[in-house]
């Protein structure tokens, strides 16, 4: 469709938000990267001081994964599964280890993101030494968006550096530039590390520091070493990628295992690259190629799309509510638009052994086309075609048709075992909204015909889920499974509100998607979409599911996803009245600090729908922990989980809808928020379903 022509600053208000950092935020390290690629920084502008840092400071890309002493170690059939009924028959789920627990977490560590490298400055003192922390005063650095370039300055005993870091959106490169008298001494060298690859925790959130034990599990050789350049191949069992260094005149050498030193040349000014590939034949891009490459585009990335701005609004929290929207947008391009799903804390350290969670691939990604980036879905959404046969294995294994899309999953599509992830059922009919929301944005052909057998088999594996209950006569889903409310039994938990109304979209909208291509749409799906059991009601709110006796006292924690029902949904199976309730309730009751990131945007969009603005702007700034949003723009969740980016995904699917409306919203401008107190100049926004 043909976009409006975009009339506002946009590179007055993005540059207004630049990070800027003057002291050692070590929750906030500032990052770079194209989506399939990324790499954090220090104060320095490299990774220097990563022990001051609680948020790994890494290195990572989406081929980079390691099988732990090999990839055929373990296989599916060697783990323990366990039966759960479920209409009449048992069906396998490897939700324990039982007494196969080495293949249990071996199969649910492997395979697994790797830290590639880790690139750091050396600064050395008058007498030869090595400064402290203490001796680097005058911290100032600046995070340009509009470039995608980190300025790091600061004095070394008295003595400035001037640190320019940029990342290559065409290739897996960095480009450092590096300005001071301490060159001309000889008192900055650079240290390149390489830990060791293993996991080294049973548990995920021990498991996310770089490693450096255990050197005699990889192997680091130097292929090439020349005037120009260095080209290192690193092997870790099956697998192994390259780095390359173009440094110039420099010396490069050796100075420990898996460690070496680059001593710049004795000028005051120094440039080199550093990229990182799966494969040996690398191409070369010079520093000033890449600079003007980063520059033109983040260029093309803010003039594209839409765009939002607060200014002049009389609520105090414009300013900041405006940051976390740029913000968001920034780190969901470099970290979530990638070839495959991301994992929550995308390519800035690992969480939960660098798997992607599937439910929240939604969130990561459903705000692209909303904002006019559709292109930027598709490149993650495109991976569902890769694994289909995978997941069609999957639900065959379990005795169902069509596809079951795994929850938990690494580079390989395959599903993990784990204590939670096989019983969730969300997932499933994610791909189809994600098409759907594709489909939306210019509705081509081209889109339904690339997509029709993920939408199709998914409705179908939704349809042989369900069961027939005679005495509602409707159907349900039934135990076993695990709502998006993570604290139910995988035993009771049956019809929960979310679950049974993405059921009825998901399926309504594979028969929207079978007439568009003029095929005649699965009777089964009809039969299912119309007959479902409206989730259950008492004391005039709705439950978690059927067999929940009361959500808010003993059950009042992790995701209140009843009110998603109405929200993220349209509803139909929901009374608005009683979802009002409801929404009251939890913003009531709830356990907050026990929530996460994307909970807040989830309740605003309730919210919005209920026609509670002002309610939608308190929860989209509810001030609580899971919902901070610190300096780097990132999303806090807790220690050990310092980036969750399902948040700032959350956020922008949220604005979106509050800015564009939703079907049925009708003709107002800006329905979701408040007519006093905000001000808001909007372009580019696709609306909501």
């Amino acid at each position: 469709m043909q976009r409006e022509e975009y009339k506002l600053d946009r590179k007055r208000i993005i540059k207004k938000h630049n990070p800027k950092i003057n002291q050692v935020e070590s929750l906030s390290p500032l990052s770079l990267g194209n989506s399939n690629f990324g790499f954090s920084v220090d104060f320095t502008g490299l990774q220097s001081f990563p022990q001051l840092y609680e948020t790994p400071l890494g290195t990572q890309s989406n081929w980079g994964w390691h099988y732990s002493k090999g990839k055929g170690l373990f296989g599916e059939q060697d783990i323990e599964y366990q039966l759960y009924e479920h209409n009449g028959r048992h069906v396998p789920y490897p939700m324990k280890p039982g007494n196969k627990e080495e293949a249990y977490h071996w199969l649910r560590q492997n395979p697994h993101r790797i830290q590639l490298g880790q690139v750091s400055f050396q600064f050395i003192d008058g007498n030869g030494q090595q400064v402290n922390t203490s001796d680097i005063t005058e911290i100032n650095q600046e995070q340009d968006l509009w470039s995608g370039i980190i300025t790091s300055t600061y004095k070394v005993n008295g003595q400035e550096v001037m640190v320019k870091t940029v990342c290559d959106p065409k290739s897996d490169t960095l480009g450092i530039k590096i300005v001071s008298p301490l060159l001309e001494e000889g008192r900055i060298k650079i240290i390149q590390s390489f830990p060791c690859p293993d996991v080294h925790h049973n548990s995920w959130a021990e498991a996310t520091d770089l490693t450096w034990e255990n050197q005699d599990r990889h192997q680091t050789e130097v292929i090439n070493d020349n005037e120009q350049h260095v080209l290192l191949k690193r092997e870790m069992d099956d697998d192994y990628y390259y780095v390359q260094w173009e440094k110039g005149d420099a010396a490069f050498t050796s100075i420990g295992i898996h460690q070496y030193q680059l001593t710049p040349p004795q000028t005051n000014e120094y440039s080199f690259t550093i990229t990182y590939s799966p494969v040996k034949e690398i191409t070369v891009h010079t520093l000033e190629e890449i600079f003007q490459t980063s520059r033109q585009f983040w260029q093309d990335f803010w003039q594209s799309g839409a765009f939002v701005s607060f200014e002049g609004s009389k609520d105090k929290r414009a300013d900041e509510l405006e940051r976390r929207v740029i913000m968001s947008q920034y780190l969901t391009r470099i970290h979530s638009s990638g070839e495959i799903p991301p994992q929550e804390t995308g390519l800035m350290y690992n969480s939960w052994f660098g798997k992607a969670h599937l439910e929240m691939h939604w969130w990561h990604a459903a705000h692209f086309p909303l904002w006019g980036r559709a292109e930027l879905l598709n490149r993650g959404l495109q991976w569902y075609n890769d694994i289909l046969p995978l997941a069609k294995d999957l639900a065959k294994s379990q005795g169902y048709e069509g596809v079951r899309w795994p929850k938990m999953v690494g580079v390989d599509g395959k599903q993990s075992p784990s204590p939670v992830a096989p019983g969730l059922i969300w997932q499933q009919p994610h791909p189809i909204m994600l098409a759907e929301l594709l489909y939306r944005d210019n509705e081509s052909l081209a889109v339904l015909e690339q997509y029709k057998e993920i939408v199709f088999e998914s409705a179908d594996f939704m349809a042989d889920l369900v069961v027939w209950e005679e005495e509602s006569k409707a159907f349900v889903l039934a135990p076993p499974l695990i709502p998006a409310q993570e604290c139910h039994r995988m035993e009771d938990s049956k019809n929960p509100p979310y679950e049974i109304e993405y059921w009825k979209y998901g399926l309504d909208t594979a028969v929207k998607w079978a007439e568009r291509l003029e095929v005649e749409p699965d009777k089964n799906w009809i039969d299912v979409a119309n007959s479902l059991k409206r989730p259950r009601v008492a004391d005039n709110v709705y439950l978690a599911h059927e067999n929940c006796e009361d959500t808010f006292t003993e059950k009042n924690h992790d995701h209140p996803s009843m009110v998603a029902a109405f929200g993220i949904l349209s509803g139909s199976l929901i009374d608005k009245e009683i979802m009002r309730n409801t929404l009251q309730k939890v913003k009531d009751d709830w356990q907050w600090d026990t929530a996460w990131g994307w909970d807040f945007p989830m309740c605003a969009m309730t919210a919005a729908r209920l026609g509670e603005t002002e309610q939608a702007v308190d929860f989209l700034l509810m001030d609580r922990v899971k919902n901070t949003y610190l300096p780097n723009g990132h999303n806090y969740q807790r220690k050990g989980l310092t980036a969750y980016l399902p948040g700032n995904g959350g956020l922008l699917i949220a604005i979106a809808m509050m800015i564009a409306g939703w079907d049925g919203s009708g003709s107002e401008k800006y329905p979701g928020f408040p007519k006093d107190n905000w001000v808001i100049d909007a372009e580019g926004f696709q609306q909501y379903i």
